[in-house]
């Protein structure tokens, strides 16, 4: 009664969406979970923090409602409705997980598991063996040497998620996606924020120029930020946390939000045990997410692969399709979209100017102002679209700045995964007004004919 198929250790995106498509393609699925189906991204990720930076987009609207001819006023930030609302988005999507697991027929498994040989699991004193074993145990909030979390004062991702009153001023240490996604909430709620950022300059992995871009907006909405200096300590007084940098500069406020990346849930569940490869805690994995143990798969955050949900969620399916024999193509990680969900958007997909130029391409690049896009005027955004591209080849990436720019990521994903060129889609005819209009102009002016723009 418990040899299975798959034998699915985790239920986040990647484990799920492997569970979810094996069940599809008809092989017997057992899917253990410690906490609740769906992981981080559902619950303490990707879902709520949009609904809170949606939240504070409402505030900001309101704001400046009267930009728009719209008599209305910003009275404050009710922490416990906005919570209600985010945790009824949760909720809806949580059951409906749950609905679709049920109906594909997938024994579900509530607690915690461990690896005790390569092809069984244990759980709940319960022995399940697979012919394949997929280990998707996901990440947790990282932090620094020295640096105690205590829930309050200091505190994770985790925590910010669940606040219960809008803090007068806040530290974000860590200016990655994360950090800036949080600070632009707070700002919209109302807090003085301040980023902390070791790296030279915000959203370090993308383009320099997205980043210069996002870090004007932010100064214009009053939020600080320090690049290119560590953090040294922090200490907690009756004024609330004071941090000190390398260069001995200071910074007080009533909460340091800790932002300084996820790491790999993988101690103490008999991964090492079992002599699987590691590195920093991550598993190692071939391009098929084979780990070097046969018929033992890893995906997701537990992989040095992106951490996104999108990613696991992709990698969830190539593993059940391997192990069907489908033999699915790799992933190119290069051409997965990425988005920082802050105000402005920043969104990308494919190689940066300066990878791009690494790599040995003849690169020629070419911006595109919003401002003049119809679209991105009546929304009251600034911000770009730039085209990184081989010279008379392929579009290599696509960057884009502004208010909702995230949702032009489907085709721009599409020009770099099926290497088309500026020629090739110059000729293609967008919708107007709409903001991808923007993305048909930069490619019309890179083809050597623009429209509404400087050639």
């Amino acid at each position: 009664m418990n040899e299975f198929d798959l034998v699915i250790l985790g239920g986040g995106s990647g484990g799920y969406a492997c569970a979810l498509r094996g069940a599809q393609l008809g092989l017997s699925v057992v899917l253990i979970e410690q906490d609740k189906l769906g992981g981080t991204c559902l619950h303490r990720g990707c879902i709520p923090t949009k609904a809170l930076l949606h939240a504070g987009e409402i505030a900001d609207n309101t704001r400046h409602a009267a930009e728009f001819g719209v008599n209305a006023q910003f009275v404050s930030i009710d922490m416990l409705a906005v919570n209600a609302y985010k945790d009824g988005v949760i909720s809806k999507l949580h059951k409906g997980l749950q609905g679709l697991v049920k109906s594909r027929n997938i024994t579900y498994i509530e607690g915690t598991g461990r690896l005790v040989s390569k092809n069984q699991v244990e759980a709940n004193g319960v022995i399940y063996t697979g012919k394949n074993v997929v280990l998707a145990t996901g990440s947790y909030a990282k932090t620094l040497p020295g640096l105690e979390i205590d829930g309050t004062q200091i505190i994770t991702s985790n925590e910010a998620m669940t606040m219960e009153y809008v803090p007068k001023s806040v530290i974000v240490l860590g200016g990655g996606v994360i950090g800036c996604e949080f600070a632009s909430v707070w700002s919209s709620f109302g807090a003085e924020v301040t980023i902390i950022e070791g790296l030279p300059r915000l959203v370090a992995l993308e383009d320099e120029s997205s980043s210069k871009q996002l870090e004007r907006a932010f100064r214009k909405r009053g939020i600080k930020f320090e690049v290119g200096v560590k953090f040294a300590s922090a200490t907690k007084g009756p004024e609330g946390v004071t941090i000190t940098l390398e260069n001995g500069a200071t910074f007080t406020a009533d909460v340091l939000l800790v932002a300084v990346g996820r790491g790999p849930v993988s101690a103490n569940i008999g991964y090492e045990e079992q002599g699987l490869s590691m590195d920093r805690g991550y598993l190692l994995v071939d391009n098929k997410c084979r780990t070097n143990i046969p018929g033992i798969w890893a995906v997701g955050d537990l992989i040095p692969t992106l951490q996104l949900a999108h990613v696991g969620f992709a990698e969830g399916i190539l593993v059940a399709e391997e192990i069907f024999g489908l033999n699915p193509r790799p992933i190119n990680y290069d051409g997965v979209p990425r988005v920082t969900y802050s105000d402005p958007e920043v969104a990308s997909v494919g190689l940066t100017t300066a990878i791009a130029k690494e790599r040995g391409y003849d690169v020629v690049e070419l911006s595109y102002d919003l401002a003049g896009n119809g679209k991105a005027n009546i929304l009251k955004t600034a911000g770009s679209i730039k085209l990184v591209a081989q010279k008379n080849g392929p579009v290599l990436g696509v960057h884009m700045v502004g208010s909702r720019v995230g949702e032009l990521l489907a085709e721009a994903q599409l020009i770099y995964n099926w290497e088309a060129s500026a020629d090739d889609v110059a000729p293609l005819i967008h919708a107007h007004p709409t903001l991808s209009e923007a993305m048909g102009e930069v490619h019309m002016a890179l083809a050597g004919k623009p429209l509404h723009a400087h050639g």
